[in-house]
């Protein structure tokens, strides 16, 4: 509260770590918590000291309860302060602790960032696929299925099943687990980013990052049922994966796509039919380049074009999406590892997960090797360097082993899709008939 000298410099965040950490890891230690804090405010006069208390007073009220011999004293400390701008709602988060499970971590830089700016309302920006950005506000007590549920809501969405939030840090793209606090998950990624770059560098450093809401579990997904969905969530999530090469296609497919991409970027611009050589990584597969000439390409992407005559942006970008709901390959999530558990295939192989389980592909050819439902996978694992995966029974399962740095991707949407899948086969089974 700055009553007392420090030898060094701290930032605000390092301080709360040091004052609420501990409380957020052991029960006894909150009530203790509640009343420094409290004794530092009775009677001090000091107008800087006060606002600090306030704003951590703010802060503690949010994280967690005090005891129920605790509490009366907490709230007659309130109550008794009403003139004071956060007293009303110090109380206000209190009460809503007293519904809620405790926060499991120390706040964000985000909720510190706010309290010193004396905002009692907390505001964070959600990026989407589609390169558009909003801001939303997030409460302290805010679970990720909350957050979920807001943004399907504001952007008018017919259904929050199936998105996720993401965080984005230099090195990884994380999946938030829906029943936690977003704050708590959000502080969680970022000190383990910002622990293993300092074990690399060396010393303390601020960790950048960024949160997207997309679509994480393809199903249900009918292009055109939801054009909302279709034109920030599917087009621009299936786009990359498209042009990457990871479907298998048929030339006429290529042809028809390409020129229902170029629509979707000049829409009926045709002076820019002389860019389409110079535009065909963005319009054909990147292993097809080379299946004809840029001049053929474009012959044959101009025709194409021509007979789409009177097309929309907004109906190229559905018709993109309906041919690829036609391929098997719709909706999956791709990995290229180095397999070594089965001889006959290649050292590469490219996997695909989706609701219907796990793919093994040849990724130059894209014949399909192995296909593995999910009711066959008895069990998996992940770590830094491999994903392991069990088909049939534990014991005389077939092993599937694989070296890769995205197992932690895999292991998550394989224990989503596997969840979602327990939960349907739950929801499907008639309930039991009672007889007199």
């Amino acid at each position: 509260m700055g009553d007392y000298p420090t030898r060094q410099i701290q930032n605000p965040l390092e301080l709360t770590d040091q004052i609420f950490g501990p409380a957020t890891q052991n029960e006894a230690l909150r009530d203790e918590t509640y009343c420094q804090i409290m004794k530092q405010m009775t009677s001090n006069n000091i107008r800087y000291s006060m606002e600090q208390g306030w704003q951590l007073l703010w802060l503690c009220c949010g994280l967690f309860p005090p005891s129920n011999s605790l509490l009366k004293h907490a709230q007659r400390f309130l109550e008794t302060r009403r003139r004071e701008p956060l007293a009303s709602d110090c109380l206000h988060r209190l009460q809503g602790a007293l519904r809620t499970e405790p926060r499991k971590l120390p706040p964000h830089q985000v909720e510190v960032d706010a309290i010193q700016q004396n905002s009692i309302q907390i505001f964070h920006k959600i990026h989407f696929p589609n390169d558009t950005e909003e801001i939303f506000e997030v409460a302290t007590n805010t679970k990720v299925r909350d957050l979920v549920r807001t943004i399907a809501t504001k952007l008018n969405l017919i259904s929050e099943d199936g998105f996720s939030i993401f965080v984005k840090t230099p090195d990884k793209v994380l999946s938030l687990s829906e029943a936690d606090y977003f704050f708590d998950s959000l502080r969680q990624i970022t000190d383990w980013s910002r622990t293993t770059k300092m074990a690399k560098d060396g010393g303390p450093m601020s960790v950048s990052y960024s949160v997207f809401f997309m679509r994480k579990l393809w199903f249900n997904v009918i292009p055109g049922r939801d054009l909302e969905a279709d034109h920030i969530f599917h087009f621009p999530q299936e786009l990359p994966k498209y042009l990457r090469g990871y479907h298998r296609c048929t030339k006429e497919d290529m042809v028809q796509m390409g020129a229902l991409l170029f629509r979707v970027k000049v829409n009926n611009d045709k002076t820019q039919f002389v860019m389409i050589p110079k535009m065909l990584k963005e319009l054909v597969p990147n292993d097809q380049l080379k299946a004809m000439s840029a001049d053929d390409w474009k012959k044959n992407i101009v025709a194409a074009y021509n007979k789409q005559a009177g097309m929309t942006v907004e109906e190229a970008i559905l018709g993109f999406l309906k041919v690829i709901f036609k391929w098997p390959t719709f909706g999956c999530a791709f990995f290229e590892v180095k397999q070594t558990s089965e001889p006959s295939f290649p050292d590469i192989v490219r996997i695909a997960i989706s609701r219907q389980g796990v793919t093994i592909m040849h990724p130059k050819t894209k014949d399909v090797l192995a296909t593995h439902p999910l009711n066959k996978i008895a069990n998996w694992c992940s770590g830094s360097t491999y994903f392991h995966m069990t088909v049939g029974n534990l014991v005389k399962g077939n092993k599937i082993l694989c070296e890769t740095s995205l197992g932690y991707k895999m292991d998550d949407l394989l224990t989503s899709y596997a969840n979602m899948y327990l939960n349907e086969t739950r929801a499907q089974r008639p309930r039991n008939r009672r007889f007199n």
